[in-house]
C-alpha cells in the first residue's frame, strides 16, 4: 500500500465532509492536495497542504480551515494526534498500531513491497548507453547507463513490459577508423614496427589484444587479402571484441540489456529497412523533393545546396525539414533513425524512451516529429538528456577521449570506489544538471561524502 496515496484519499474524504464551496457554490478542485513527510520529523509522521490550497478558492482563512480539518482527522482510526502549523499546514501523528501493521505487511512482501500494476503491461522500450563500439566504457558513459537502467527497473516494477535496448553504432565512419586502428595493432603483433599511431586513429592500448587475437586466428593471411576484404574482417572481429568488453564493463555496474540492436542490420540487403521506412512515410505524404534553405549560424552535417529527398518534419513539430539521401546516393544518419524508430514500432512498442547525452539535444525535436509521422498520437516518445560528468583526480580534470587514448575507464572507477557508490552518485542530481565526480569526496568517510 502507498501510505501517502492512502492518506491523501482519507484527507479528501474529510474535506468533502466539510462541504466547502466557492463563491459560485461549486466544490473546489481537490487535485492539488498533497501529503508528504514534514520537513522536521519532530512535527509528526505526515503533513498536508489541504487547507493552504483550498482557503483562497473557498474564501476562508487558511489557519481556521486547517483547524476544522485537523479536528475532522482526529476521528480517523489510525490518527493519534493532529496539529496546525505555520500558515495552515496540518501535521498528523499516526498510532503505533498503524506502523506495526504496515511494517508486518512490508516484511511479508519482501522485495515485492511497492510493486504495482500502474503500467498495465504497456510495451516500453528504454534505449540507453548505446556508446560507439570503439573502446571500453569511460565514466562519461556511466551516467546514461545508470539513469536508463534505474528508470527501466522502476518502470518494470510498476507494471510496464520493459525492454532494455542498446543500439550498436556499427555502421558509421568511426567504424572504418576503428578497423584501420586495429589493423595497425595486427601488424604490430606480427612484429612490424608501426611507429606512432597516425593522427585520427585510435591509439589506445585496448586494441593491442585485438591485434594479437587476429594473429592467432589468421596468421599473416590478412596481409595477402585485398584491403577491403581484410578490413571488413578486422572490423567485424574488432566490433565483437569491443562489445564483449562493453558488456563486461556494464555488468560491473549491474547494467544488463535485453537487446543489442545492430545499426548495420538497417543497411543490409541494399538498405532494405531504410528504403521501406522512407516508402511508408512517402505514402503518408511526409517525403518530398526540394531544397533546404541555408541555415543560420553553424551548418548541420546534412545540409547541401541542392535538390534532395527531404522529410517534411516541420509539419509535425520540428524546426527544419531533414535530408534523407546524401549527394553520393547513400543515406544520411537521420534516414537510419527513421528505420530504427519504425522497427521499434513494428515490434509493438507504444512507449519509447531515449536516454541520450546532452550533446544530442538537437535530436529531440526531430525524434518527436518522426514519432508523430510514423505512429501519430498512439506512440509516446520521451527523451531524457544526461548532462556531462566531470571527473577530477587530485584537483585536476581528467580527459576522456578515446582518440587520444588518455581516459579513465569505467572499470577503473568501479574498482576504485565500488558499484553502489557510482550508481548513487549518478542519480544524486537530476539527469539534466551537470555533475562533478570527485574521487576524494566519494571515497572519504566524512559528512562531505554525499
Amino acid at each position: 500500500m502507498n501510505i501517502f496515496a492512502d492518506f491523501t484519499a482519507r484527507i479528501i474524504k474529510a474535506v468533502e465532509a466539510l462541504d466547502l464551496k466557492d463563491n459560485d457554490g461549486v466544490s473546489p478542485d481537490l487535485s492539488r492536495i498533497a501529503v508528504e513527510p514534514p520537513r522536521d520529523a519532530s512535527h509528526g509522521d505526515l503533513a498536508t497542504n489541504a487547507a493552504m490550497v483550498l482557503a483562497k478558492p473557498t474564501g476562508q482563512n487558511p489557519r481556521a480551515l486547517a483547524e476544522r480539518l485537523a479536528q475532522a482527522l482526529r476521528d480517523d482510526k489510525d490518527v493519534a494526534a493532529t496539529e496546525v502549523a505555520g500558515p495552515g499546514f496540518v501535521n498528523l501523528r499516526l498510532k503505533d498500531g498503524f506502523w506495526q501493521t504496515h511494517l508486518t505487511a512490508l516484511l511479508g512482501e519482501g522485495r515485492n513491497y511497492g510493486r504495482s500494476t500502474v503500467g498495465g503491461g504497456r510495451k516500453t522500450n528504454v534505449e540507453y548507453v548505446s556508446a560507439n563500439p570503439t573502446g571500453p566504457m569511460h565514466v562519461g558513459h556511466c551516467r546514461g547507463a545508470v539513469v536508463g537502467d534505474a528508470l527501466a527497473n522502476l518502470m518494470a516494477f510498476a507494471g510496464y513490459d520493459v525492454t532494455k535496448e542498446y543500439v550498436i553504432n556499427d555502421a558509421g565512419s568511426q567504424i572504418d577508423v576503428l578497423g584501420r586502428s586495429a589493423f595497425l595493432r595486427y601488424r604490430e603483433a606480427l612484429g612490424d614496427d608501426i611507429g606512432e599511431i597516425p593522427a585520427g586513429l585510435y591509439p589506445g592500448d585496448y586494441l593491442v589484444p585485438v591485434g594479437q587475437a587476429l594473429v592467432t586466428e589468421f596468421g599473416r593471411s590478412l596481409l595477402q587479402m585485398p584491403d577491403d576484404e581484410a578490413l571488413a574482417i578486422v572490423k567485424d572481429r574488432t566490433i565483437d571484441a569491443m562489445m564483449a568488453m562493453i558488456r563486461e564493463d556494464l555488468a560491473m555496474l549491474n547494467v544488463h540489456h535485453d537487446v543489442f540492436f545492430s545499426e548495420r542490420t538497417l543497411h543490409a540487403d541494399n538498405a532494405k529497412k531504410i528504403r521501406s521506412a522512407i516508402n511508408d512515410l512517402t505514402l503518408k505524404g511526409h517525403i518530398y523533393k526540394g531544397k533546404l534553405p541555408p541555415p543560420k549560424g553553424e551548418k548541420p552535417d546534412d545540409w547541401e545546396d541542392r535538390e534532395q529527398t527531404l522529410f517534411r518534419s516541420t509539419a509535425v513539430g520540428d524546426d527544419m525539414d531533414r535530408a534523407l539521401v546524401k549527394s553520393d546516393g547513400s543515406f544520411t544518419y537521420f534516414a537510419a533513425d527513421v528505420a530504427y524508430l519504425k522497427d521499434k514500432v513494428d515490434r509493438g512498442f507504444v512507449d519509447l524512451i531515449y536516454v541520450l547525452g546532452a550533446d544530442h539535444g538537437g535530436y529531440v525535436k526531430r525524434l518527436e516529429a518522426l514519432a508523430r509521422a510514423i505512429a501519430g498520437e498512439e506512440l509516446k516518445l520521451t527523451v531524457l538528456l544526461c548532462q556531462l560528468v566531470k571527473l577530477f583526480r587530485d584537483g585536476e580534470p581528467v580527459r576522456m577521449s578515446k582518440r587520444s587514448g588518455d581516459f579513465v575507464t569505467l572499470r577503473e572507477v568501479v574498482e576504485e570506489v565500488g558499484r553502489d557508490a557510482i550508481r548513487f552518485m549518478m542519480l544524486y542530481r537530476k539527469n539534466d544538471a551537470p555533475l562533478d565526480f570527485d574521487f576524494a569526496k566519494v571515497t572519504e568517510q566524512s559528512k562531505d561524502n554525499p
